[in-house]
């Protein structure tokens, strides 16, 4: 359901009561956007508009004709070596700038030159055509592959192609992730699946409707057959991002094209027993995750293939799955 919709006669109290509360989270994170925007030094500048040159610092950059605005990020667990970073851009007016692609300056200050270079791609935030809208309703997010080769905080500058909007965003890079490695061995995790609570759906996911071929695995056991997964922790009626609920529609969108091809995928909520004020689960601590939503990819051996933090479109999964885990 899309945020701040009117009650129809066949939504319960309870979804309504999410809407509303979808609603407010919409203009928490609209006032917090324009904080961040104003924390940044915000504004407009005029003049001609001239290429960025070897020689220019973030802060030059930042002088370029158009509007400086706050990049409004999509991740933040980030480990030094290839970086994959999501981010919007966000007028002034609360609209999102969406243009198919945005170029990156990395530096390691306002006033230091750019020691990486990278160009983002807009990614379609669900499957095409179907499934839950993200919240505020954002369609899609650029999405940047930067090399960031030591722990450290680092400043970027993000530019929409043909836009004049310049982005400052900074980037806090630990010399290790707090979620699970790429490389790294899966947690034996023992989720629950439809059998383990007798076809209660209600237990495992709070989609609507359920999604229940996302439930029918668990962790341990795809692990102990050596079977190749894809799981997404996520939960799409108290998710607290932009993004989450999206993520559970993208994961069996794309497991509809490769379960036949011997792929599982799996969905776990982030909750304790789907209750909020309840903290996350064991399966989140288990995993190393202090948000949500989550998607890895574990092979054959056990181990980490890739992960996406954050939103995840189907042309990335999709690839990721084919390149990985076939």
């Amino acid at each position: 359901m899309q945020p701040g919709i009117k009650r129809t006669p066949e939504q319960s109290p309870d979804v309504l009561q999410v809407g509303v509360a979808s609603e407010r989270l919409r203009r928490a994170v609209l006032v917090a956007v324009i904080a961040a925007l104003i924390a940044a030094g915000c504004g407009a500048h005029g003049g001609p508009r001239s290429g960025a040159s070897a020689g220019d610092s973030l802060e030059s950059l930042l002088k370029r004709p158009g509007e400086d605005v706050a990049v409004v990020a999509g991740d933040q667990d980030f480990a030094a070596g290839d970086v994959r970073f999501s981010f919007l851009v966000i007028r002034h007016d609360a609209q999102p700038v969406e243009r198919a692609r945005a170029r990156i300056w990395l530096a390691r200050s306002r006033t230091d030159r750019p020691f990486e270079r990278a160009t983002a791609r807009l990614e379609e935030i669900g499957p095409p055509g179907a499934g839950e809208a993200a919240f505020g309703g954002v369609g899609r997010i650029y999405v940047a592959h930067l090399r960031v080769p030591r722990a450290g905080r680092y400043w970027l500058v993000a530019e929409p192609v043909g836009v004049r909007i310049q982005a400052l965003g900074t980037l806090d890079v630990k010399r290790r992730a707090d979620s699970v490695a790429v490389g790294a061995r899966a947690p034996l995790s023992a989720t629950p699946t439809l059998a383990s609570v007798h076809g209660t759906v209600a237990q495992l996911t709070t989609r609507v409707p359920p999604d229940r071929a996302l439930v029918r695995y668990s962790i341990a056991a795809l692990l102990a057959a050596h079977t190749p997964f894809v799981v997404t922790f996520a939960t799409p009626r108290f998710c607290t991002s932009r993004t989450c609920g999206p993520v559970v529609d993208v994961v069996d969108y794309v497991r509809r094209r490769f379960e036949a091809r011997g792929v599982r995928f799996i969905h776990v909520e982030v909750f304790t027993r789907n209750r909020p004020a309840l903290g996350y689960n064991r399966w989140m601590r288990q995993w190393g995750l202090q948000s949500e939503p989550w998607t890895f990819l574990v092979g054959r051996d056990g181990r980490i293939k890739a992960k996406f933090e954050g939103s995840v479109s189907v042309r990335e999964l999709e690839a990721a799955v084919r390149r990985l885990l076939l």
